[in-house]
This record gives structure tokens, sequence and C-alpha cells, in this order.
């Protein structure tokens, strides 16, 4: 069984710098986020705590214990309605009100309302993060957690290596990999109403690095059928492949458009590995400007910007490349080797593993900011996270 695990919450300010060497504009305190302070709401503590709790894990406010705040929100609770007013400057700007009598879901729907209202982000508290554990030698689970790092789920329980977690869009399903004694496969499991798995693909060979896309009609994954690694989309509902690469070069890591028109993914094509994008229906694949040595595991956001990991200095580094400007920024100063980034739904916030010796843990990285915060640590080895985009 997983071990007990520890939350912990910490924030480290990465202030701006210039990195000439690398080619990456260092990302700063280039916008501050709006100070918030909360009074609470009496006679409720639970809910208090938690309302607290979301407003400190969503990252779009800086809580304070000053009344003099940009945002004063207040609250109260009435049997199972519960309610929130938010005021700036002395002035209302209006309260709403939820029928929920768990402290932890009518926080999430009171805090999602004030993010609406205020910076329009939708769903952000009741999406879910996915992750790898692993929980014994060549053993990997996925596991589910809320965004503040409560409410630990186990998902899978096959014994086995169970890796590369991608949600559908309705953030009702999982698909990832299963390595088998004599073979991979890709898995959905169903989270909602109950959790029920079926097999996605098990063709000859690999089987492996599976992203469904927006529309949840199409499945990009990457395949060897004839011991070329190559990757290929396939009807969620039919069997017909459609290759989009062929060659010798390793291909991996696949991601959607926001659109559902192009998959990105990692080709060792030019001798190492680099980021490129490809229509859905096939073509010619095109190198984007990455920077580092070694570009991998990208994640495309609702708002065209991709975030991928990248070897600057010997340690792998985040990177955000706009797609729109050409531009890459480096996200993340913190020591220690930072992977498999994923977007948030407010495309703003990732989620990534961090390592720093022989254990790895999650952590979340605001690319506005360049705040950090220890998502989860436990005694396993942690890796792999995926964001949902849909609400639960």
């Amino acid at each position: 069984m997983m071990v007990r695990l520890l939350i912990i919450f910490s924030a480290v300010l990465i202030l701006p710098l210039l990195n000439a060497a690398d080619g990456l504009r260092i990302q700063g305190r280039v916008r501050e986020n709006p100070t918030v302070y909360f009074q609470g709401i009496p006679g409720n503590p639970k809910l208090s705590s938690a309302v607290e709790g979301f407003l400190r894990a969503c990252g779009w406010f800086d809580v304070t214990g000053d009344a003099s705040a940009d945002y004063v929100v207040s609250g109260s609770s009435t049997g199972g309605t519960a309610s929130l007013r938010v005021s700036m400057g002395g002035v209302s700007m209006g309260g709403w009100s939820v029928r929920a009598p768990e402290p932890r879901r009518a926080a999430k729907l009171l805090v999602d309302a004030l993010l609406e209202k205020l910076f329009k982000v939708k769903g952000l508290c009741f999406s879910k993060i996915a992750f790898c554990a692993e929980v014994a030698k060549g053993v990997r689970e996925i596991y589910l957690c809320d965004i503040d790092g409560n409410e630990i789920q186990q998902v899978t329980q096959f014994r086995s290596l169970c890796v590369e977690p991608c949600w559908f869009p309705d953030g009702r399903s999982i698909a990832y990999t299963r390595y088998g004694q004599s073979r991979t496969e890709i898995v959905e499991t169903r989270i909602h109403p109950r959790i029920q798995s079926r097999i996605l693909a098990s063709l000859p060979g690999l089987n492996v690095g599976a992203a469904v896309s927006p529309d949840r009609q199409n499945l990009a994954m990457v395949l060897s059928p004839d011991h070329l690694v190559d990757l290929y989309v396939r009807p969620l509902q039919g069997t017909q492949l459609t290759r989009l690469t062929r060659g010798r070069a390793v291909e991996a890591s696949p991601c959607w458009s926001p659109d559902g028109k192009n998959v990105c993914f990692v080709s060792d094509q030019s001798g190492r590995p680099r980021i490129y994008s490809v229509s859905r229906s096939g073509g010619t694949p095109k190198c984007l400007p990455s920077v580092g040595r070694e570009a991998v595991t990208p994640d495309w956001s609702g708002d065209d910007q991709i975030v991928y990991a990248t070897t600057v200095g010997g340690s792998y580094t985040l990177a955000v490349l706009n797609l729109k400007t050409g531009e890459n920024i480096r996200a993340t100063m913190v020591p220690g080797t930072w992977e498999s980034p994923a977007w948030g739904p407010d495309n703003r916030h990732v989620v990534c593993k961090r390592s720093d010796g022989p254990r790895a843990s999650l952590f979340v990285v605001d690319t506005w900011t360049g705040k950090v915060r220890q998502l989860l640590m436990t005694r396993n080895h942690l890796s792999m996270p995926c964001w949902s985009k849909g609400v639960q």
C-alpha cells in the first residue's frame, strides 16, 4: 500500500534574471497576484479552513492577514447553505450562496464562483491531478488528488507498471500505458460513476503515450507494429490507424492542440530530442523553436502555449513556448530536476515532477509569477502528473 502522504505547501519567489547562455529569458515576477483578506466563516471552522485552503491552492491570490488587501472576502453558513461576499476598496462586489453540506465541496463551489467572477476562470477547484506512484520495485500505480494535495484516491491496482496518465476531456476517465509480462497496452479507466477499465490499444509491439483529442473523438499514440516507433492517430470508436510519422527516429509524448487539428510530439530525428508539430491528418512535421539541448514531454495549453522540459546546465528545467510570438520563457530556477509538466485548466499553472536526489515529489509552478508550490511528497517516487481540464 502507498505510505501516508505528507502534504507540504511552500512558495519560492523566482526573481527576474537574464541568462544569455541558454537563450532563455527567465520568468520573474512579471505579474503581481492580488491580495485577499479572508475574514472566515463564523461558527463553521471546517468550512472556513477549507475555503482558505482553496484560496491559497488556486494560485490566483496572495492570502494575507491585512484588512487593507485588494479583496476582502467574508462568509456565512446556515444549515447546508454556505455564502461568500467579496468587496474591493470597501465597495461590495456582490455575493453568492451554494447548497452543499460537505465543507470541502462547499468550499470548492464558493472559491470557483469567486474565480469565475473575478478572473473568468472556471472549474479550477474541482479539477483533479493524476500521477504515478512507485509503490514497490517495478510497480507503479496511478492515483488522484485535489489541487491542494488532499483527497488522494488510488485508480489502478494492477500490481504492474502503469504510467503516462492522460485525462479524457470530460475529466471522468484516464488513459494510460500498462506494461504486462509480454506486451504493453493502452488502457482507459473510468472514474465516475464507478471505477471500470477497458483496453484501448493492444497491438503487437509498443502501445504507449496515449493522448485523447479535445473533442474526445481520436486517440494519438506511439506504436511499433513494424519495429519502427512512430506516431499514430485512431478514432476512439474505430480501428482505422492514420500514421503521422515514418522512419527510424523514435517518437514519444504526443499532445493535442486546443482545436484538435494538430499533434505536438517529441522526436529524435535531428539527432537529439526536440518537439515537433504535425497535422492530425498527416503531412510533414514542423520542428518547433524550443531551447536547451533536449526538449521533451510537451503539453499544449488552451491558449496556444507549449510547456516542456529541457536540459539547461546539465539538468532539466521547464520552459514555455508562446506559439504566437515564438518566444521561450524559462519557468523554473529553483535547484533540482524538473520534468513532465502538464497545464492546469486555467492556462497559467502547471503541475510537474521535481527530483532532488533519489526521491521525486510533485510541484505546482505558476508560469506568470515564477512561484512554485510543493503539492505532494511521500516516501515513494512520484512522477508523470497530469491535470484534468474538465470539471468532475
